[in-house]
């Protein structure tokens, strides 16, 4: 029937859904012209807006429904495997994230245009898009449907650069930055460089484990990176001081910037780390911009309710933040 796209069921489906179908087109209509209003609001005033990409798909997408060649799915339309990571020091049976997996090599045959077209929209809607989970452009992790664990899962190649050169024959350029956070092999790195993509820093990771070698501490990031004080999946900050660094990780802090700070000044010593490091671009949430503490976090993943519902308050938006902000951003030569 209608989960089998058969077509007497998608004219029916197309009937008696006509109104519901036509309302959803219309508020779709009216967010992208809001959307194209903001977009020309933000470029007069020399603001850039970052989107993001994700890599996998819910089971239960419109894509997925449409386009079930492009993923390992069986005749019913159900996943035959399901992405997650290998075990680790941290998750001795690994993650299952349990989204169906891509069929690279019927892309392939298809020269990516789907993968294309979607980056082409994401290019539409931003003026640049971290692309989620990089590294599975080179290899993803894929566990057979069914398992309890991500342990029996296995490396499958990915499209490597093949997807990304025809990419820029569309676009002419790539307008990306690849998340390339967690374990990353040497295959990852050399894609990023060969693909003149900025990484990802997050100053919330600089300060564990050996902090002269550590990737995120300022010293050792490169130009072709972007520095985050912390993402949209971590907590703020002053949060992250407050709830999760532990004394040893505090102390590795205070003598990277040479003094003992405390909680309520901790997101000025974050600021002028990012501000100061020699990345292409620093990206500071707002909260930290702010000094917000755990309330004022974004996300908690994993976590399905409760996220993203985070909205500043105008009063919180003080002369004083917005001084501090405008000093560091031309002391550092970012403004």
């Amino acid at each position: 029937g209608l989960r089998n796209r058969e077509r007497e069921a998608l004219e029916r489906a197309g009937e008696g859904l006509r109104e519901e179908v036509e309302k959803e087109k219309f508020l779709q209509y009216l967010f992208h012209r809001q959307w194209e209003g903001l977009r020309r609001y933000c470029h007069r005033r020399g603001i850039r807006l970052v989107g993001d990409l994700p890599f996998y798909l819910d089971h239960h997408s419109t894509d997925v429904w449409v386009h079930r060649g492009f993923f390992k799915l069986d005749k019913e339309g159900r996943p035959l495997f399901v992405s997650g990571v290998p075990p680790d020091y941290f998750s001795p049976t690994g993650q299952l994230w349990g989204h169906p997996v891509y069929n690279w090599k019927r892309m392939e045959e298809k020269g990516y245009e789907w993968w294309v077209r979607r980056m082409e929209h994401a290019q539409r809607m931003f003026d640049l898009v971290r692309v989620d989970h990089f590294r599975g452009f080179v290899a993803h992790w894929e566990v057979p449907a069914g398992e309890k664990t991500a342990e029996r899962g296995k490396w499958v190649e990915g499209p490597g650069e093949e997807l990304f050169k025809e990419t820029r024959r569309r676009l002419g350029f790539l307008p990306f930055i690849a998340e390339d956070l967690g374990t990353i092999t040497e295959e990852v790195v050399e894609l990023r460089e060969k693909l003149g993509l900025p990484g990802m820093k997050v100053l919330q990771f600089a300060f564990g484990g050996d902090l002269p070698s550590n990737p995120h501490a300022p010293h050792n990031h490169a130009k072709d990176c972007v520095v985050y004080t912390g993402t949209h999946d971590n907590n703020t900050v002053r949060g992250w001081f407050e709830e999760e660094a532990t004394p040893e990780v505090k102390k590795r802090f205070f003598r990277y910037v040479g003094r003992e700070v405390r909680a309520e000044e901790v997101h000025v010593e974050f600021m002028r780390l990012a501000l100061g490091s020699v990345a292409e671009l620093a990206i500071l949430p707002l909260q930290d911009v702010l000094g917000l503490g755990k309330e004022a976090r974004m996300n908690v993943p994993g976590r399905a309710e409760g996220n993203w519902e985070w909205r500043v308050e105008p009063w919180r938006l003080t002369v004083e933040a917005v001084e501090r902000l405008a000093e560091l951003t031309e002391l550092y030569g970012r403004a």
